[in-house]
């Protein structure tokens, strides 16, 4: 046996512990779940009726319009916020922009749970802000509780800072001289940002929309606590189909179609980093 020989099997020894873990603990159940999902929940048989239901009927349907409508505007905000945030703690060098560096992060260490029932105590129409209001004579009732406003504000306060913190460190990347550089000759703030700052972070900003994109699909313990009967975001829905309602093959179909909408996130992902070298080429 060669040497050559050797050292691949060694490192193809080392390598398959780690694979076999994957392959059973990642890829059986994605591919159980697959073919559970085409499966009749009382014959075992083939049928598309799964899927069908979450996309013909009403409720279902509405479920799915719903959780894209919070995603969407969650990851547009906090994008957008998230961006000007990293902006200012880049490149204003003042003892706000250092103490804002220093606390912007903590609620990302404050456990979901708690953080969601303390905006339960401040925005419910009983809340701390209706409180406040009386103290003056204005009834103050938000109307956020069961309604989708009230899990986008809940979600902007977890995602913003996630989405900051990858943002401002693609911005840490960019040297100061080439900034200095291209003002010394005349370019404006405008003009530095539109073509130097923001190409060189875009790739960034990409990166956190999907990881923002990704986490709020699937998202249960805000609109668990805040969300209204109906209609519901899809992790409620399947957590309702599978405990509640005891149907395995429908949670299987939604398992599987909210992976294949995650996975268009992931799909930009992977072709952000695959296009990263074309970009700084550029």
């Amino acid at each position: 046996m060669s040497k050559n020989l050797k050292q691949k099997l060694v490192a193809y020894g080392m390598v398959l512990p780690a694979f076999l873990v994957v392959m059973l603990t990642v890829a059986y159940p994605i591919v159980s779940a697959v073919i559970q999902s085409f499966q009749d929940g009382s014959t075992g048989e083939f049928t598309m009726d799964n899927y069908t239901y979450f996309f013909t009927d009403t409720a279902q349907r509405n479920n799915l319009l719903y959780t894209l409508y919070i995603v969407v505007v969650t990851v547009v905000v906090a994008i957008v916020v998230a961006y000007l945030l990293a902006l200012y703690l880049r490149f204003v060098n003042s003892k706000i922009s250092r103490a804002i560096g220093m606390l912007y992060l903590l609620p990302r260490f404050v456990p979901a749970m708690c953080a969601v029932y303390a905006m339960i105590t401040i925005i419910r129409d009983t809340g701390m802000i209706n409180r406040i209001g009386h103290l003056f004579g204005v009834n103050i009732n938000l109307g956020m509780m069961y309604h989708a406003s009230g899990i986008i504000t809940m979600n902007l306060w977890f995602n913003i800072p996630f989405a900051a913190m990858m943002i401002a460190a693609g911005l840490g990347g960019i040297p100061n001289s080439i900034v200095e550089a291209a003002s010394d000759v005349g370019a404006g703030k405008l003009r530095i940002f539109r073509s130097m700052i923001l190409p060189l972070s875009i790739k960034d900003v990409i990166v956190a929309a999907t990881f923002v994109f990704m986490s709020n699909v699937s998202s249960f313990t805000t609109p668990y606590l805040m969300g209204g009967n109906a209609p519901k975001m899809l992790g409620i829905v399947l957590f309702d189909e599978f405990n509640r309602y005891l149907d395995y093959n429908r949670s299987a179909a939604l398992s599987v179609i909210m992976f294949l909408i995650c996975s268009v996130s992931a799909g930009v992902y992977i072709y952000t980093n695959l296009k990263e070298n074309d970009w700084e080429k550029n």
